[in-house]
């Protein structure tokens, strides 16, 4: 192995043209307003409402200790990602850190893995938006209507504004997230002033003991997937004040925020039901939050429930677009893709072009979906789902990234082999069987029967192998391009 390099500052790259176009994104995010963008991802309300009753379903009572366990997992993948920031001062994340670590054939693969899968998750946030607007009219004894109207107008609205400048953005997800975690704080309260439930406060979901009585691996799996989001913080170095300083701190917040949130409300959901809660989270899923908020406040919080989800699901529908428009802008700079995605606007300083992008792959995406399955039913599961499995996968391949670039370029000062080789190696291994429990029981995450959905798979490996396909015809005939490959300079030997 290499001699240690001892550095008192991060390498700095050669300032290229590249470099110099990237620079036009500008942005004064703060900790907080990064924090709360790449929270609004994960749409904490609606994983309240929606993924801790599957939680408690397939975990059991000890569901409250799973999130305790899956937290400090993610914070382990948040320590070797922060770490890795900090050394490649480049907005490409994923792209530009496996990139860096495992070569840019296979980077560039992760590239397009990680837009097809946002490009997914996307897509499923409107079906999403569009059958939950058919749910909430329903209830209220409406006229039935289809779900992709109303997944077109929120299409329009989330493409609009992800046209601007990213500030705007961030103050309409900071008070979308405010409003959102403020009915789960209603809920929590509620709970504490009614003393817990039919049996009081119990400390058995927290004992290891409780695990035995549920499907650990799947609970588990459940819990990781609404955690996913926080991974974006370093797509928008270009565009918060001080990255060096914000991204760690968004970072970590981030995770620890939502962590604390989740375990908290797992732990007061199971107690708001007593012994019961296994049997409610298995009959009724969906409105086991919106019931006990209701029972426990008041009945007008059920409907409010429904509305907040919507909120929320808009608000992810703006995160989940800014992250991949600007996948696809890092992918132009670097000539991946073609040069005009990473025009920036004028005015607005947004990476106007590479937004409009994907708003039309949405909306390309969106209408066969529409005729093919008018319905809807499932579709967002599978959609969801198989995005997850996408993000898993690079979060995985990032881990391992981290570890072989600091055994390459050994561990620099200000960090340490926590930092560099143990804390992403803990990573790797909750993440690599998480990702193999969620392939094999793809059935669990995308809906239907064992083995039905299984193709669908062969759209993430498609994207990866086009990718690195692309990145081998440049390193044969665009050596100028595959040389800038990856958002980074890394000075090392590429594979």
């Amino acid at each position: 192995m290499r001699e240690p390099t001892v550095s008192l500052k991060p390498p700095s790259a050669p300032v290229s043209a590249e470099d110099r176009h990237a620079a036009t994104l500008t942005g004064n995010m703060s900790v907080s307003s990064l924090m709360l963008t790449v929270l609004a991802f994960s749409a904490p309300i609606a994983a309240v409402a929606g993924f801790i009753p599957f939680t408690i379903m397939f975990g059991g009572p000890g569901a409250a200790l799973i999130f305790v366990l899956v937290t400090a997992s993610v914070l382990m993948f948040a320590v070797g990602y922060v770490t890795m920031t900090r050394w490649l001062p480049k907005p490409g994340s994923f792209y530009a850190f496996i990139s860096a670590g495992l070569g840019k054939v296979p980077g560039l693969g992760a590239a397009f893995l990680a837009v097809s899968a946002y490009l997914l998750m996307l897509s499923g946030v409107f079906v999403f938006i569009g059958l939950t607007v058919t749910e909430l009219i329903s209830s209220v004894n409406g006229p039935s209507t289809p779900w992709w109207p109303w997944a077109a107008i929120a299409w329009v609205i989330v493409s609009s504004l992800c046209y601007f400048h990213i500030e705007l953005s961030a103050k309409i997800l900071s008070v979308a997230m405010v409003l959102e975690v403020a009915i789960v704080m209603v809920f929590n309260i509620g709970v504490l002033v009614h003393g817990g439930g039919p049996e009081g406060f119990s400390a058995r979901p927290f004992s290891p003991s409780a695990l035995a009585d549920g499907d650990f691996g799947v609970a588990f799996l459940f819990a990781v997937m609404i955690f996913i989001g926080f991974e974006a913080t370093a797509l928008f170095r270009d565009e918060v004040r001080d990255p060096d300083r914000t991204i760690p701190r968004a970072t970590y917040g981030a995770v620890l925020f939502v962590g604390v949130l989740y375990i908290v409300s797992c732990y007061l959901l199971v107690t708001a039901y007593g012994s019961d809660a296994v049997q409610v989270a298995t009959e009724d899923p969906k409105g086991m939050f919106s019931n006990a908020i209701g029972s426990l406040v008041a009945p007008m919080f059920s409907q409010l429930t429904f509305v907040f989800i919507l909120t929320s699901e808009l608000a992810a529908g703006i995160a989940v677009h800014n992250v991949v428009s600007r996948y696809i802008y890092n992918l132009g700079v670097d000539r991946a893709l073609p040069a005009f995605v990473a025009e920036v606007h004028p005015k607005h300083h947004s990476p106007a072009r590479a937004s409009t992008v994907v708003a039309v792959a949405v909306a390309v995406l969106l209408v066969p979906l529409g005729l093919g399955k008018p319905d809807g039913v499932g579709l967002d599961a599978q959609l969801f789902g198989l995005a997850t499995v996408g993000v898993l996968t690079l979060m995985c391949l990032v881990s391992l990234a981290v570890i072989v670039w600091f055994a390459r370029k050994g561990v620099r000062a200000v960090t340490n082999w926590f930092k560099c080789f143990v804390a992403p190696a803990v990573a790797m291994a909750v993440l690599v069987p998480t990702l193999a429990l969620a392939v094999l029981h793809f059935d669990l995450v995308v809906g239907g029967a064992p083995g039905q959905n299984v193709g669908l798979l062969l759209i993430l490996a498609a994207s990866a192998v086009i990718g690195a396909m692309l990145a081998l015809y440049f390193r044969a005939y665009r050596p100028e391009i595959f040389a800038a490959l990856g958002r980074a300079d890394t000075g090392e030997a590429d594979v």
